[in-house]
Formats: C-alpha cells, sequence, structure tokens
C-alpha cells in the first residue's frame, strides 16, 4: 500500500482472529519501524517486550484486563508491551557526538564535539538525566515514544494486521516480563489478523480541521483546500465515515462467532 492508504486504514481492530498466529517476521518489521522512529537527543526512550498470548498464564491474562479492553486482551495472539525508558538520557552525550560524526548533526548549525561537551550536556542532557522524574521530562520522553509506536502500528496495518493500543493492569503483567523498574508503563499494542473486516465500520469520525488546527495564532483556523481534500480521499487517506451501512449486521455476526451478547 501507499503510506497515504496505510494511514486512512488503519483502526483499533477489537475483534481478532484469536485463533491464527502472526508471523515472526511481521512482528519484526513492525518492531523495526519504531526503532527507525525520530528520537530527541538520540535517546531511544521506546522500549518494548513481545508477548504470545498463549504464553501468559490465564491468572495472569485475566488480571491483565480493565473494563475497556478485557475482551480485546483476550483476543488478541500478540501482545507488545511498550514502555518508557527514563534512563535513555544516559549516554546521549556520546550518541549525539556519533551523530556529528556521521553528518547528521553539522557546523552549519553549530554542531561539534566541543558544543556537545560544553552546552549541550551541561546545559540541556545531564539537568534532564538528573531530573527524569520531573513531569515534564516524563512528557517529552512518553512523546518519543508515542512517535515511534504510532510507527510500528501502521507497519502493522501495512502488513495486513490489525492493531489496536490499549490500556492494561502494569503490575500484573511486570510479573511476568520483569520490566525495569525505571521503565513507565504505557500501553498494550495488541497485534493479530483481524477477525472483522478491516474497514470495522469506517474511518472514525474526527472533528474538523479546523476546530483542532490554527494558522499563525489560535482563533485562526487552519482551513483546508476542498481539492486538496479531494486528492486525498483518491489516495484512500479519507475514507468513508463510520457507521458503514452494514457494520451492525457484521457485529451481530461477530458476537455469534465467539458466543457474545448481542
Amino acid at each position: 500500500m501507499e503510506f497515504k492508504e496505510v494511514v486512512g486504514r488503519r483502526r483499533s481492530i477489537r475483534y481478532f482472529q484469536s485463533w491464527r498466529n502472526v508471523e515472526r517476521e511481521k512482528i519484526q518489521i513492525m518492531l523495526e519501524a519504531a526503532r527507525l522512529a525520530s528520537c530527541a537527543v538520540n535517546a531511544t526512550f521506546l522500549k518494548a517486550i513481545v508477548v504470545i498470548r498463549d504464553n501468559i498464564p490465564r491468572e495472569t491474562l485475566d488480571a491483565l484486563k480493565t473494563p475497556v479492553s478485557a475482551l480485546t486482551i483476550e483476543l488478541a495472539p500478540v501482545h507488545i508491551y511498550t514502555y518508557v525508558d527514563m534512563g535513555a538520557y544516559k549516554g546521549a552525550q556520546a550518541r549525539l557526538k556519533k551523530l556529528v560524526d556521521v553528518g547528521a548533526l553539522n557546523a552549519t548549525h553549530g554542531w561539534s564535539h566541543k558544543f556537545v561537551d560544553e552546552f549541550v550536556w551541561p546545559n540541556i542532557l545531564r539537568p534532564l538525566a538528573e531530573g527524569s522524574n520531573l513531569p515534564s521530562v516524563a512528557a517529552s520522553a512518553a512523546s518519543d515514544a508515542g512517535i515511534a509506536i504510532c510507527q510500528a502500528m501502521l507497519a502493522g496495518v501495512d502488513e495486513g494486521l490489525g492493531v489496536c493500543l490499549t490500556a492494561f493492569q502494569h503490575d500484573a503483567i511486570n510479573k511476568l516480563v520483569k520490566a525495569p523498574k525505571d521503565w513507565l508503563p504505557l500501553w498494550v499494542l495488541l497485534v493479530g489478523y483481524p477477525a472483522e473486516s478491516w474497514e470495522a465500520g469506517g474511518q472514525r469520525p474526527r472533528p474538523p480541521l479546523e476546530e483542532i488546527f490554527f494558522e499563525g495564532e489560535y482563533g485562526k483556523p487552519f482551513k483546508g483546500d476542498p481539492k486538496v481534500t479531494e486528492q486525498m480521499k483518491a489516495a484512500k487517506m479519507i475514507q468513508a465515515q463510520a457507521p458503514l451501512p452494514w457494520r451492525k449486521e457484521e457485529i451481530k455476526a461477530l458476537a455469534r462467532m465467539f458466543g457474545l451478547p448481542e
């Protein structure tokens, strides 16, 4: 698929083919997409642990569930538990120097080993490393992790998989995966082949462009060009909005398939 269509096709899939395994190579592609994501100070804040659902003890699986994610966690054959590694700032000094060496950070923009050592480290990196428990620092790191997770999700869609990012009970899974204590839990990325249609009832309703984006200053809406909108529709980035006319019948069929209440 072309990129715009991948963005347009992404849905939060909540009905998975629970009996169908996901090829290991497709999970690797998703993880690689996350690894290549943009990250501040070349620090890989995102850490993740891949767990096959069938390897999770029943007691732990049940303890993982929240009121809004119970069935989805049960159905998804692959769970990717995501975390923010607040220790990722450590070592960033050397990693920035490496970016200088490979030509990613250059003298044209003021970069050098000396600049890293004498300005960036004492004024930016060390305060971040030493203040990693501050909410603003954690929020910044979580933002970078979110970018990486998004790329993993889109890679999964491109591979024909269904994905859903949802909450989980952190303490329950940590007993199994033994995540380090300084990793902040984020979400579980559920992965599998959709049991519902990939459209999942249609593209989710979102506020109009003009309500959430502004130009120059707050209160001045960024107005979209109808011609560009039509181009995005042609590229399948903007698709038919939910609910598609057959969605209710599909949900009934899924309920019967899984023995769920209609």
